[in-house]
């Protein structure tokens, strides 16, 4: 499995859908316009910052997965709105954690200011909120705000647990559920509505959405502690340095040695004023304590999981796209 990943990157799985996505970048570019030059200024800022837009391309996958050859409304549009909420939530995160890089560049708000970021992605979420009446579908209406309000709860969550060195695994899912895996989930889902496709065939893409979005996310968390800047897009030990407790710190802090265990806790609830050789120190332990092996075992079943949800899935490309996802989400160095 991991040698056809290796030969398939990103580019490569999301082939079949290329020309859906120049489509999508021209509707993304005629909905970002607006009056206000600051927000076309960042908007553009944003555009050209690029992105893997896995929650797009996983809306238009399973429509197309789904249909089965059909032709499938709205697709593109509805892609459009997830990804506009996706970035808004990646402007305020930004601010929030006080960030500096993402995807290789400086983040909107250290290049603009952290009120401009906060008021455009505002901007993102109302437009978001005004395309989503198109498809004239109530359950799409509510996927999408269920979705959204999910995220605001799991970014308090994650807030609440800053510098807390008491936050244990199952915390730390839940975080992960509401704030990153939900909008997967909702992509899914809304690709599976736009299809037409039967009450059983939606409730599976959901989950589909739902478990590769947690995969995703863990394997975020594990490269934090093994990327370098070049690769993510983002400094390496960021989540550390924020005081964010996700999976490989949780788990140094409850299999590491007496030392170890103490210099997590330190660092999580001190992070701001720790020396940079602690923090070396902290990322070496989590290399070698079985933290990373435990969150790729954990991101490995959250794939499989995945897998499982489609396998009724028709034939087609757009499944087997599906299909290889789930195994770049483990593979994958960026």
């Amino acid at each position: 499995m991991a040698s056809t990943v290796k030969t398939n990157p990103l580019s490569q799985i999301l082939a079949p859908i290329t020309l859906d996505f120049k489509a999508l970048d021209d509707i993304i570019r005629l909905k970002l316009a607006s009056k206000v030059a600051l927000i076309d200024q960042i908007s553009s800022y944003i555009i050209q910052a690029g992105g893997k837009r896995l929650r797009p391309a996983l809306l238009i996958l399973v429509a197309k997965a789904l249909a089965n050859g059909r032709e499938t409304a709205h697709t593109l549009e509805m892609a459009a709105v997830v990804e506009f909420i996706h970035t808004a939530t990646l402007l305020h995160d930004d601010v929030v954690d006080e960030s500096t890089l993402r995807r290789g560049r400086e983040t909107a708000n250290a290049a603009f200011g952290n009120a401009a970021s906060v008021l455009v992605g505002d901007f993102l979420y109302s437009r978001a909120f005004q395309m989503m009446v198109g498809p004239n579908d109530l359950r799409v209406m509510q996927i999408l705000s269920d979705a959204t309000n999910t995220i605001a709860e799991g970014e308090v969550l994650q807030l609440l647990n800053m510098n807390d060195p008491e936050v244990d695994e199952a915390s730390y899912l839940q975080v992960i559920r509401y704030k990153t895996a939900k909008l997967f989930e909702a992509s899914s889902e809304l690709g599976a509505i736009l299809a037409k496709a039967t009450d059983a065939e939606r409730a599976q893409a959901a989950a589909f959405g739902r478990h590769i979005g947690t995969a995703f996310q863990l394997m975020d968390d594990l490269l934090d502690y093994t990327a370098s800047a070049a690769q993510m897009g983002k400094n390496a030990g960021d989540d550390l340095r924020e005081g964010k407790p996700t999976l490989p710190l949780i788990y140094l802090l409850e299999n590491g040695s007496a030392k170890e265990r103490l210099l997590a806790r330190t660092a999580i609830e001190q992070n701001q004023d720790l020396p940079e050789d602690v923090f070396e120190q902290i990322l070496q332990a989590v290399q070698d304590s079985g933290a990373l092996d435990y969150t790729q075992a954990a991101a490995k079943e959250e794939s499989k999981l995945a897998l499982e949800c489609i396998q009724s899935f028709p034939t087609n490309e757009a499944t087997e796209a599906l299909i290889a996802l789930c195994e770049y989400s483990l593979e994958r160095q960026t």
